[in-house]
């Protein structure tokens, strides 16, 4: 089934529907309290303006991606695409023009997390041509937790 998506820079009204995607599709962690929450969200969006998008097929978002970066290094979060609309390109096309969108801005190099056990993720990462640095441990430090 081929279905006419249109892609557009992510803004704070599509927050609802974009945190039941997320909430919908396997791997993605969330932490409301913890960078997650509308607010963090909102200020988001705006320190990296135009780089986050949203995939919708008529009303329904069928897909969604956070993209920013710190001047060097890019960075994508939560990609997820609807379940109903995975193997139709939508997240190939995401992951694309969050990397078109970076490289206008000078990043040529983009980081991802992806959870451990979420296979499916890493195998869709990997397709896309991704590959795992072994040598490296991700680290975090919270207050909230």
């Amino acid at each position: 089934m081929s279905v006419a998506v249109t892609y557009r820079p992510m803004t704070i009204d599509d927050y609802d529907d974009v945190l039941a995607l997320w909430q919908r599709c396997e791997g993605i962690w969330l932490h409301p309290h913890a960078g997650d929450g509308r607010e963090d969200i909102a200020r988001y969006l705006a320190r990296n303006p135009g780089l986050s998008l949203a995939a919708r097929v008529e009303d329904a978002l069928v897909g969604a991606v956070l993209c920013g970066h710190d001047g060097r290094r890019g960075s994508l979060n939560h990609l997820a695409v609807a379940p109903a609309y995975r193997g139709q390109g939508i997240g190939r096309a995401l992951v694309e023009r969050c990397l078109v969108a970076l490289g206008k801005q000078g990043i040529s190099r983009c980081n991802i997390l992806v959870v451990t056990e979420n296979e499916a993720g890493r195998k869709f990462w990997r397709r896309l041509g991704w590959a795992e640095r072994g040598r490296l441990v991700s680290m975090q430090s919270s207050t909230d937790e």
